[in-house]
């Protein structure tokens, strides 16, 4: 059994807030069919463990940086905006975080913001790009004295600490099930826009998909991908073009963001009662587009989650002190209009 903080059990957790272990790890990923009261109750069971602890006062003050993507990528930004709302409980364990941002599928340019770090900060999240510059980069950063951990996507071969984010194969996977059932045994073609081919997160999504695709669904035929950098402009054009050469199209995943371009161009066209959109990240835009009909289906990642799970690992990994992995777990949660949270 694990432990919080190095001292308690999620059982013995569990018993002190009140609850079973199952509403415990409920409120740990912030899953709902929590009363707020029970919900209350195991959070400060949880704050009287694990912090603020008595040592935070007068601990050195930490610095941490968050290096995301330059951009309008609405999830990178509410993952930004997650901190932010954190800034009260940041002071009070005397921890200052600062924002980067940089072009992450630029290898050089996102190398070249991690090496400016070094010396600068105790712990670096950030959003990496599995390249051999990039690896290079945070393996001097971690040899320089700063923690590392990979936000979102990951960098395994690298001297990072830990990865915070969901198993993006298992996304992959999850987007070819909905497809395959939400078609029925419908036959057509599947038009599939990735982000960035670079981006192992995409990467392997794409692996996860193709594989299912290929196993269980194959009256289905998913069309060669598509890069559209998680850019609205650019995924609109080459959805377009692709329901304009395809009119046998039955559905489209967009692998990464840009969905509003796809949703658009999908819209626009005509088509997009008739087919099967599946999207990732539950955003403002994703969510009026689950309400509208534009998209069936959003694997979501909780960014409030992500976020506060790269401040706590970077805390533990800066004072030296344990961190509970099933509180830092990233679930993998199917959004659609009649369970929007």
């Amino acid at each position: 059994m694990e432990t919080l903080s190095g001292h308690l059990t999620l059982k013995q957790l569990a018993r002190e807030a009140g609850v079973s272990v199952a509403t415990l790890d409920r409120v740990l990923h912030g899953r709902p069919g929590v009363r707020e009261e029970t919900a209350r109750r195991v959070r400060a069971a949880i704050e009287r463990h694990d912090g603020p602890h008595k040592g935070d006062q007068t601990a050195r003050p930490a610095k941490f940086v968050f290096v995301t993507p330059k951009g309008d990528n609405v999830f990178m930004r509410m993952i930004v905006d997650h901190v932010a709302d954190m800034s009260n409980w940041l002071a009070a364990r005397r921890i200052t975080v600062e924002n980067v941002t940089a072009d992450i599928l630029d290898p050089p340019a996102l190398a070249k913001a991690l090496e400016s770090l070094a010396g600068r900060c105790d712990g670096v999240a950030v959003v990496a790009l599995d390249h051999q510059s990039v690896r290079a980069a945070i393996d001097d950063l971690a040899a320089s004295g700063a923690h590392v951990v990979t936000l979102v996507s990951d960098v395994p071969g690298s001297a990072r600490a830990h990865y915070v984010g969901v198993d993006n194969v298992a996304a992959g996977r999850t987007a070819a099930t909905l497809l395959g059932r939400l078609n029925g045994a419908r036959p057509g073609k599947i038009a599939v826009v990735a982000g960035s081919y670079s981006l192992r997160d995409h990467a392997e999504r794409l692996f996860g998909f193709q594989q299912v695709m290929s196993l269980e669904h194959r009256h289905l035929s998913p069309l060669p991908s598509v890069e559209g950098f998680d850019q609205n402009e650019v995924n609109e054009a080459l959805t377009a073009r692709l329901l304009d050469e395809h009119p046998d199209l039955v559905g489209v995943y967009n692998v990464g963001a840009g969905t509003e371009g796809v949703a658009k161009a999908l819209s626009d066209s005509g088509r997009g009662e008739d087919l099967v959109f599946v999207a990732h990240d539950l955003t403002p835009f994703t969510r009026r587009a689950l309400l509208r009909g534009l998209v069936d289906a959003v694997i979501s990642q909780d960014a409030g989650h992500e976020a506060r799970s790269a401040i706590r690992v970077l805390l533990a990994l800066t004072r030296g002190e344990r961190w509970l992995p099933e509180q830092e777990k990233i679930r993998i949660d199917i959004v659609m209009r009649d369970n929007l949270p």
